[in-house]
């Protein structure tokens, strides 16, 4: 006779021990599945548990049973994500740099709710970065799902904005003025995660790092500036915007040495026409906010590219490079 104060919860208990005891590589007998159910308080027969176990197939549980030297044992086949899947979530959470330690660390706790104990065990390694640069900023998981929220609802949101100072102290920007804008979209570049707005007063998109936004709420006006990113390409701003410093937009021409096409590739994509020059050169063009960003970035690829066109932009290259100079050499 089954009894219990958790004999009504009995199937449930079953699914747990077969998700948490048994993988691809781990199984278990009856007698141990009712030993387990036993440590929950829950007495069960075999043949209950029979049934239990079809019903749990019959609502989608990959349930596999084997033989195997004369005994029978249960394993979970599928599960709705493989060891490989969490192993590169836990990598991504682990390498994240707007994520905090302590956020990092019960993130992948709830992975690893994901996995088998045996599975669960191996997503505690791979990826070291104990000395690795992480947020401080535990609000930033608050920002972003208040970014959400206005985005889902169509509201334009207000906020302050900080820097750092030389001691390390928040500095509000603009004198702690609220800032107030329409977000559009958030992206993850460069490491940092960034709120993609149309600010209205100056008839433009800004982007905004979101570890650094303070106190938003959700205002009462609708967003403004749909216009603007109706044909709007997150992946194609983020390419124009080195390192997320905004600048002037330019048609800009550089011309580079074969070995570069690599690094060209992987700036703006496989999309990007590379223009045989001659045996050893070919020529971009290329749309990129032209900041002090983009110019050291082509200046770092030293003798293997130079920006041809347009003329302005080369003049702002030998006025970068005059300074670099000055500075250097003073």
């Amino acid at each position: 006779m089954e009894g219990g104060n958790n004999q009504k919860l009995k199937i449930l208990y079953l699914m747990r021990i077969l998700l948490e005891k048994t993988d691809e590589t781990h199984s278990i007998t009856m007698p141990e599945i009712i030993a387990e159910l036993g440590a929950y308080g829950i007495n069960a027969e075999r043949k209950s548990i029979y049934s239990d176990i079809e019903n749990l197939r019959l609502y989608g549980l990959d349930i596999i049973g084997e033989k195997e030297d004369k005994v029978f044992s249960y394993r979970i086949g599928n599960r709705q994500f493989e060891l490989a899947e969490l192993k590169l979530l836990v990598d991504s959470v682990q390498s994240s740099k707007f994520i905090t330690a302590k956020k990092s660390n019960q993130l992948i706790k709830k992975i690893e709710g994901l996995a088998s104990k045996y599975e669960a065990a191996q997503l505690q390694r791979q990826v070291y970065t104990t000395e690795r640069i992480k947020a401080g900023n535990e609000g930033i998981y608050y920002n972003v799902d208040q970014i959400h929220s206005a985005i889902a609802s169509n509201v334009q949101i207000t906020f302050q904005y900080f820097n750092w100072d030389v001691n390390k102290k928040q500095v509000l920007r603009k004198d702690g003025a609220l800032y107030q804008v329409s977000p559009w979209a958030l992206s993850w570049d460069d490491e940092n995660y960034y709120m993609v707005a149309y600010d209205s007063e100056e008839g433009k998109i800004k982007h905004f790092r979101v570890e650094k936004m303070l106190h938003i709420n959700l205002a009462e006006e609708k967003r403004e500036g749909s216009q603007k990113f109706k044909a709007f390409d997150m992946g194609a701003y983020a390419k124009k915007m080195f390192g997320m410093f905004g600048g002037d937009e330019e048609m800009v021409k550089i011309l580079c040495k074969n070995e570069l096409a690599g690094v060209m590739i992987d700036r703006f994509g496989k999309d990007v026409m590379l223009v045989k020059v001659d045996a050893e050169h070919f020529y971009v063009n290329v749309k990129v906010a032209v900041s002090g960003q983009f110019l050291a970035w082509v200046i770092a690829l030293g003798n293997g590219a130079k920006i041809v066109a347009p003329e302005r932009v080369v003049e702002k290259v030998k006025e970068e490079i005059g300074r670099l100079v000055e500075q250097y050499l003073e």
